[in-house]
């Protein structure tokens, strides 16, 4: 690695001023360069440099541009990018909130290479398709559009008008509460909703309870006033008295760790419905959830129904029984999509240059033990 690395106590905040005038930064994304933003970095750093290659997104490295490599010391990317072509890396700016498709890479494993999340960039349209869809099969909606395609007349839906959705008095768990689970309780407050947050480490304090990643303006829940109860706890005994507080809906918005993974498995949906069978929506990962567990509790009425953007496997192939699972709607993990998306990731890089040409601490830096 190159002599101008973060050491570990510079990504703590600890740090001279950094000259970016010799630094390259890669920004490898599926999107057109944006000619304005590179123009103002370009001027405010002069010597610094950004080369952005736009190429579709896919699950592995590759293919390469003649060049795209030469000389980076900084870089942007979804996908985990060869190490041996990477020498001089001190800065990889992630554009997920978590580190999953990372944890086994050398870059990663370097503690003198600072790994930021986007962080922060995803809650607006994510706590939007949460709450759509939850709205969406509470009141049918889908069964009222199919009528509507057959042309013939929209009649009410037969059955008890209790199974209808009407949200004050409801209780929604959030099953990880950072920055993407801040924001479904907002609008869970807002449409009336009690909320329960979930979180690894206990939050006692005004100051355990606040987050200070990246936030759009005048969303989320940055102090963290919204939740009527917290709990907490990396054990399944601590996650199953969560499970059992009687929700209505019950979100997962978690990281995947090796502690998280298949986090709802049979045991926990027989937990939930030995109380309300809430309606079950997962936007963080597949994993987090027993796939065969899953449908089984749909199957059998467990839980009232549930909404995947994201499913184990993934992509979901064709024919996958999930497909026939009754009060279930899939999507193939497009909740994050906004225009505003990658604007939002240019400004944590905008803020984290200022930061290092400052000497400042940098905003969602990596936690190397949790992952998140």
């Amino acid at each position: 690695m190159s002599s101008t690395v973060l050491t570990p106590a510079a990504q703590n905040g600890q740090r001279a001023p950094r000259d970016l005038s010799k630094d390259v930064f890669l920004m490898d994304l599926p999107v057109p360069p944006d000619q304005a933003w590179i123009d103002r970095l370009e001027a405010r750093y002069p010597g610094f440099r950004v080369r952005w290659v736009s190429k579709a997104w896919e699950f592995t490295a590759g293919p390469f541009t003649p060049g795209q490599f030469e000389g980076i010391t900084m870089m942007c990317s979804f996908i985990p990018q060869p190490a041996e072509l990477l020498p001089n890396i001190s800065y990889i700016q992630l554009t997920s909130a978590g580190a999953d498709k990372w944890l086994s890479h050398p870059l990663y494993q370097d503690p003198n290479i600072t790994f930021c999340t986007s962080n922060g960039t995803h809650p607006p349209q994510i706590a939007e398709w949460v709450i759509g869809s939850w709205l969406m099969m509470g009141h049918h909606f889908l069964d009222y559009a199919n009528q509507q395609r057959q042309g013939s007349q929209i009649r009410p839906r037969p059955g008890d008008v209790r199974q209808v959705y009407d949200a004050p008095g409801m209780r929604m768990g959030i099953l990880g509460y950072g920055a993407i689970g801040r924001q479904v309780a907002r609008l869970g407050q807002a449409l009336g909703m009690e909320v329960f947050a979930y979180t690894r480490t206990e939050r006692t304090t005004a100051e355990a309870r606040r987050d200070d990643s990246y936030c759009v303006p005048g969303t989320g829940d940055p102090d963290g006033l919204i939740p009527a109860r917290w709990f907490h706890g990396s054990s399944r005994e601590a996650v199953n008295e969560f499970l059992a507080q009687d929700f209505d809906l019950l979100v997962v918005s978690l990281p995947l760790t090796a502690a998280t993974r298949r986090i709802l498995g049979r045991e926990q949906f027989e937990i939930l419905a030995a109380h309300k069978k809430p309606f079950v929506s997962n936007i963080a990962r597949g994993s987090h959830i027993d796939t065969d567990a899953i449908i089984d509790a749909l199957t059998t009425g467990k839980i009232r129904g549930a909404a995947l953007d994201v499913t184990d496997p993934e992509p979901l192939p064709d024919g996958h029984p999930l497909y026939s699972a009754p009060n279930l709607f899939v999507t193939p993990h497009v909740s994050w999509q906004s225009p505003h998306y990658f604007e939002r990731v240019q400004g944590i890089i905008e803020r984290n240059l200022e930061s290092l040409s400052t000497g400042q601490p940098m905003i969602n830096v990596m936690n190397r033990e949790h992952h998140y």
